[in-house]
């Protein structure tokens, strides 16, 4: 079974061994905000991890319009993929610091030290499980859709009036396959029924988690 908790996350070990190997061969770069990182089809030489700041990574369709596939946050690793060129453009969503690592220096790393080997493969299975779980979210209503995407990302920065989601309205819109509109709708919605509190655009405090959970249950 894969070392993964309920929020897709890699075990403490596992994650202890891949941070080793990074700190063994990565170097530090700053993004400005809306700088890209890497694009989609370029080779996959290195993968990053997010020091500071948040990165985005998402495709353009065949009409013109953005989908995000995925933010990436403080402690997460991404850019790190099965084949060999990248599958997604990737740029930072603000200004953001990464560390910058070699994919064969860790790769060759791995085949002699199994707690690595082991590590790349649980981050390679939960991204592709985190990947999943988008396109399932994708299939639901708008409401299920927007609170779905609060649930997760108070559990990976905890909603509160110290902490405010990095992302504008656009960008989870883009996530979610809706239009700006429809997130802002649905938002006062919930705020009406005391579910969350919005102080700022960006600063959405969770008054009542049980009931977002049962929304989606």
């Amino acid at each position: 079974m894969l070392p993964e908790t309920s929020t897709g996350r890699i075990d403490k070990k596992e994650r202890s061994a891949l941070d080793v190997a990074i700190d063994k061969t990565a170097s530090r770069k700053r993004f400005k905000s809306n700088e890209e990182i890497y694009g989609a089809k370029e080779p996959a030489v290195y993968f990053y991890k997010v020091v500071s700041g948040c990165v985005r990574s998402y495709t353009v369709l065949g009409d013109g319009r953005r989908l995000i596939a995925a933010f990436h946050l403080p402690g997460e690793v991404f850019g790190l993929e099965p084949t060999e060129r990248h599958l997604f453009s990737a740029e930072a969503l603000s200004d953001a610091e990464t560390l910058v690592i070699n994919r064969n220096e860790v790769t060759r790393l791995a085949a002699r030290e199994n707690a690595v080997a082991g590590a790349l493969w649980a981050h390679v299975a939960n991204e592709l499980h985190r990947t999943q779980n988008h396109l399932l979210l994708l299939n639901k209503g708008a409401s299920e859709r927007v609170v779905s995407f609060l649930l997760e990302m108070d559990d990976r920065i905890q909603l509160s009036d110290e902490n405010g989601l990095p992302m504008t309205r656009q960008d989870i819109a883009d996530y979610l396959a809706l239009s700006s509109e429809t997130i802002s709708r649905v938002l006062k919605k919930l705020e009406s029924a005391s579910a969350i509190a919005l102080r700022t655009t960006r600063h959405i405090v969770l008054r009542d988690r049980a009931v977002l959970e049962q929304m989606v249950t």
